[in-house]
């Protein structure tokens, strides 16, 4: 979703009151009129500054974000990443510190991966909003509901994000009258109907696509792409089996050709770009590219700071099916690893030794230009990789770091190759077999790997091989083995892997298997609910914390 800049002049005079109108409760001012909250909407264009400032939700709680974990991509609470510095920061060693623990205090866990108060913040200021349009526009029907859908999104879009979090949470509308310091809980299920309700609406009240001039605002589509999404984590499948078909049934959106154009912005012409945040140097920006990219090119400060582990390498099949047998490079051994047989997700996921990056080729060796390291032996890779790899997705090749450190690639939030793994796991759920078969044919016949028709648990694991290797790196897999309630049993008791790289002197390379983390990883079940914030059991008597975590 683009951002969608304010103008100047007195539009961005109104931006600036409707900021301090919606801090007043921090500032303690008692405004003593309503003039600005008339003003506001009293014009669609006036109300449309107001909607846009939700808009950079969709980057913030995404992979160039830190609202989904302060401690950096969730997927290095999983076996694909590994977090390389032993410096206890974002992006650095704090995942580590929380995968290795074992026993999380609540409020630990409370702080690394909770949101309570950021969302309800931003779900108080999407009810002013519906609120102050009820009682001071005069917009026609139309008009008021293209408003209301973008809002009722983002409220279901905070909703979620708490929801697959806490599971049961306090439940707001745009009726500021019902606002109580002690207020409780809603049930799961109440707080999955809300979301729901947001998200019909949203799909049947917002355009399939709006004016060129008004790109990247949510679409009808959008809305029903991510109802798919929320309603596998609510276990409503035939709902999220509906919305998801609704999205293909569209035809207004396809798989790219390759699946490294999957990652460009719809403005380009990429049909699988559903819901997306765009990000422009003039306004906002991100660092994923000083953050990932290998640490050998030019202009990086920070690089290689969470890397692919050998289990994701080990996760991709050969281009022709199958998996190949990495038992020889589980020891040591000057065999070349099969990296030029792989599957092309692999090629365009994953930097390993020999890949072109920037028109050279990379060298995550000892002594190499990027270098390699031992967790923990070097608390300090600078930009060297503790795994024999980088991470290629997501990170912009065309991007000169030497110019520009901000980077400007954009966000694909949802993409039609989702939605498609959305459909398929819920018709896995409701017995629709053949259409699940389908829906997997399709993602996979874009890489040219062959589909075999599957039932029962072979189905199950087939989509979530599919949803591991497809969407790596976009922020699910931790959430989905959570959802799954697999998290506890796999990720217990195992540690992630790598491959240390020595350049020998007739120009070969001797590769051995390394234990990246030296202690092993735990997640325990109670994590499965994140516990209240203290805040919260403080101030609100009318909430107990949840059972697990008394």
């Amino acid at each position: 979703m683009k951002r969608i800049y304010t103008k100047i002049g007195g539009a961005l005079l109104l931006c600036c009151s409707l900021f301090f109108a919606g801090c007043s409760d921090y500032l303690d001012l008692t405004p003593t009129d309503k003039a600005s909250d008339k003003l506001v909407w009293s014009k669609p264009e006036y109300a449309q500054l107001a909607v846009n400032d939700f808009y950079n939700s969709i980057g913030l709680y995404g992979s160039f974000g830190t609202n989904q974990s302060i401690d950096g991509l969730t997927e290095g609470f999983t076996e694909t990443l590994k977090y390389g510095s032993k410096t206890n920061s974002t992006h650095m060693d704090r995942c580590n510190l929380f995968v290795y623990a074992g026993v999380i205090s609540a409020s630990w866990a409370s702080y690394d991966l909770g949101a309570w108060s950021d969302l309800y913040n931003r779900i108080r200021r999407v009810n002013e909003a519906l609120s102050n349009m009820s009682k001071f526009s005069s917009f026609d029907a139309q008009t008021t509901a293209k408003f209301a859908g973008q809002l009722r999104f983002f409220r279901a879009f905070y909703y979620f994000e708490l929801l697959k979090r806490y599971k049961e949470v306090i439940i707001y509308n745009e009726d500021l009258t019902q606002i109580s310091a002690n207020k409780a809980l809603s049930t799961e299920a109440q707080g999955w109907d809300f979301v729901q309700a947001d998200l019909e609406y949203a799909g049947q009240n917002l355009p399939a696509e709006w004016a060129s001039a008004d790109f990247g605002r949510i679409t009808s589509g959008a809305a029903y792409a991510f109802l798919s999404r929320a309603m596998l984590y609510a276990e409503r499948w035939d709902v999220a089996k509906s919305a998801a078909s609704k999205v293909i049934h569209s035809n207004k959106y396809a798989l790219a050709a390759t699946y490294a154009n999957a990652f460009k912005s719809g403005r380009d012409g990429n049909k699988e770009s559903i819901l997306e945040y765009d990000y422009n140097l003039s306004g906002i920006t991100h660092n994923f590219d000083d953050l990932f990219s290998p640490g050998g090119d030019p202009g990086i400060q920070q690089g290689g700071l969470g890397t692919p582990t050998q289990e994701m390498v080990e996760s991709y099949e050969l281009a022709t099916g199958g998996f190949p047998d990495w038992s020889q490079w589980h020891g040591e051994t000057t065999t070349t690893p099969p990296y030029s047989q792989l599957e092309p997700r692999f090629q365009a996921t994953v930097l390993f030794n020999g890949a072109s990056w920037k028109g050279r080729t990379v060298q995550p060796y000892v002594n190499g230009a990027d270098g390699w390291c031992q967790y923990s032996d070097d608390p300090a890779p600078a930009g060297r990789t503790t795994t024999g790899y980088y991470l290629r997705k997501l990170v912009d090749e065309t991007h000169n770091l030497s110019v520009n450190s901000a980077s400007t690639q954009p966000w694909i939030s949802i993409r039609y190759a989702e939605v498609l793994l959305n459909f398929a796991e819920a018709c896995y759920h409701t017995s629709n077999i053949d259409s699940a078969n389908i829906a997997l044919k399709e993602i996979r016949t874009r890489v040219g790997l062959p589909s075999a028709n599957k039932s029962g648990a072979e189905l199950f694991a087939a989509i979530r091989q599919e949803r591991k290797v497809e969407l790596s790196y976009e922020g699910l897999l931790f959430w989905d083995m959570r959802r799954w309630k697999l998290a506890a049993s796999e990720y217990t008791g195992y540690r992630v892997h790598g491959l240390k790289i020595e350049k020998n002197l007739d120009g070969t390379f001797k590769y051995t298997y390394v234990d990246c983390d030296k202690q092993n990883r735990y997640f325990p079940e109670k994590l499965y609910r994140l516990p209240l914030p203290q805040d919260e059991l403080v101030n609100n008597t009318a909430v107990q914390q949840y059972p697990e975590w008394r």
